[in-house]
């Protein structure tokens, strides 16, 4: 079985791809999350996600075979909040992501009931429109202890040898308060700038450590107040091993840079 890399990808505000002007906006993020699926090296049986949407006391796996919608945003029209993305889960995934994580030393709960939110149907959305791609959630621990966060990515890093496609989904921007406002713009790009230079790190260990310590990066805080959509990436990159990352592409919308990698 060819090993699948991991991704990180910024997913966006919102239900965009649902809403004519915002799709305009996030034309690139579009057409780059479309063409992911060219970037693998087969089609995965499984996405293993890890959202920034939806953290737990315990790392938590979604076990439900019919995931429902989590409409957890705010303000957007009507429409957006009867959308359907009825892509399956898969128990069986869930299952062995709770038995890597124990045999990790890891608590890992099971929630019969989680399901797709923003952070999951719009990035697996345009990557696989006809929703028949198995998807299982991992929540965040909201604890948020990075390295806690690398080590579930060490210890489910064996799915990628399996078939598995593990993404992690956030933003390398998240400050609710700073989007459309001018000085946020260098902000994006200095703590971006930083991320590129960790994931893109030969060594490992040196990667994961710079990632642990994002707090030391340029504008860490005023980039991320809370690092909710920062850990998914933490994740991703402990499933990576020792495969370097490399920036899949930046987008520029509501005047910051969201950035998407990928490892292997």
């Amino acid at each position: 079985m060819t090993r699948f890399p991991t991704l990180f990808l910024s997913h966006g505000g919102g239900p965009w791809p649902f809403m004519e002007d915002r799709r305009v906006q996030y034309a690139k993020t579009a057409a780059e999350f479309g063409r992911l699926p060219q970037l693998l090296p087969a089609r995965p049986k499984a996405v293993l996600v890890i959202t920034g949407h939806w953290e737990a006391d315990d790392f938590t796996v979604s076990t439900s075979a019919h995931p429902p919608m989590v409409y957890d945003y705010y303000g957007f029209p009507e429409h957006t909040y009867h959308l359907k993305y009825p892509a399956p889960g898969q128990p069986e995934l869930a299952a062995q992501v709770k038995a890597l994580l124990t045999r990790a030393g890891l608590v890992c709960r099971e929630d019969p009931n989680q399901g797709f939110d923003h952070g999951t149907f719009v990035p697996l959305g345009l990557m696989y429109p006809d929703a028949d791609m198995p998807i299982v959630l991992l929540s965040l621990k909201s604890a948020y202890d990075a390295a806690e966060h690398v080590k579930v990515g060490e210890a489910i890093a064996s799915l990628r040898d399996e078939g598995i496609l593990i993404v992690g989904s956030g933003l390398t921007y998240h400050n609710m308060r700073g989007f459309n406002r001018p000085e946020s713009k260098p902000v994006s790009y200095d703590f971006e700038a930083y991320l590129n230079e960790a994931i893109s790190n030969p060594d490992p260990a040196r990667r994961n450590a710079m990632l642990v310590d994002w707090e030391s990066a340029p504008s860490a805080r005023l980039a991320h107040p809370r690092e909710d959509h920062l850990l998914p990436l933490m994740v991703a990159a402990g499933a990576a091993g020792s495969d370097v990352g490399k920036r899949v592409f930046v987008d520029e919308v509501a005047g910051v840079a969201m950035a998407s990698y990928m490892f292997g």
